[in-house]
This record gives structure tokens, C-alpha cells and sequence, in this order.
């Protein structure tokens, strides 16, 4: 691997690293949606 190479894979890890409020806001979709699944589950049981 030339210098170039490792350069530019060093440059693609950097900007692969997921940004924090990304994260966090992935986060709480995920749990949003989960939090629905569950609701719609319980209603559905319900009526």
C-alpha cells in the first residue's frame, strides 16, 4: 500500500465516524418506533 492509499483510507475512516448528535437521534428513532410497535400491539390486544 503507497502513501496515497493509506492516505486516502485514513481520510475515508475519519469521515466514516459517526457524528454524535447522528447517533443520538438515531437512537431515539429507533426507540420511537419501537415504543409505536408496542403501542400497536397493546391496542390491537385491547380491542
Amino acid at each position: 500500500m503507497n502513501k496515497n492509499a493509506r492516505r486516502a483510507r485514513a481520510i475515508a475512516i475519519a469521515q466514516a465516524k459517526p457524528d454524535k448528535k447522528l447517533v443520538a437521534l438515531r437512537y431515539l428513532v429507533i426507540s420511537a418506533s419501537a415504543l409505536a410497535a408496542v403501542a400497536a400491539l397493546l391496542l390491537a390486544r385491547w380491542l
